[in-house]
């Protein structure tokens, strides 16, 4: 192989890595500054939910469908049996103290993630305080089992009759 060619595949090599690091970077929210990110202008919160599954620390948190932050831990609480997250939220966002935050998720075989509904009180939350209002994440195979349950059901029912 000549001197050229080894050139080439070497640059290409690094342009491949290069892209493949920026990626990386990107998707974990960049040196997590602004919005979306757990930086120096974000604030935490905290959720307790009956049941966080599909949360982890990472899980984005989302305004209105727009990614804001973050999850930064999340504990069971030993004398509440409930899951804490704790949210990162960048600090130009002010919070009523009547917000709601929802575990979602992103269709049939996505992810989750922790949306934010701001309430309509006249307070607003400060970092470290809990909201209150909250809904923990529903199985789709806990619903798919109830919906084919009550199918069985209404079929016993006709069939005895």
């Amino acid at each position: 192989m000549s001197a050229a060619a080894e050139r080439a595949e070497t640059l290409v090599g690094a342009a491949v890595l290069a892209v493949a690091a920026g990626f990386l970077w990107w998707s974990t929210g960049g040196l997590g500054s602004g919005i979306g990110g757990a930086g120096q202008g974000s604030y935490a919160l905290v959720a307790a939910f009956p049941n966080v599954d599909g949360v982890e620390k990472g899980t984005e948190v989302r305004l209105a469908g727009v990614r804001v932050g973050r999850v930064a831990d999340v504990r069971l609480n030993p004398d509440t049996y409930y899951a804490e997250a704790e949210l990162q939220v960048p600090a130009n966002i002010a919070l009523p103290t009547d917000s709601a935050a929802l575990i979602q998720s992103d269709g049939l075989l996505g992810g989750a993630y922790i949306e934010l509904q701001p309430g309509g009180a006249d307070e607003m939350l400060k970092p470290g305080d809990e909201i209150e209002d909250v809904q923990g994440a529903v199985s789709l195979l806990t619903l798919m089992m109830k919906f084919v349950d009550a199918q069985a059901s209404d079929k016993d029912d006709e069939a005895g009759r």
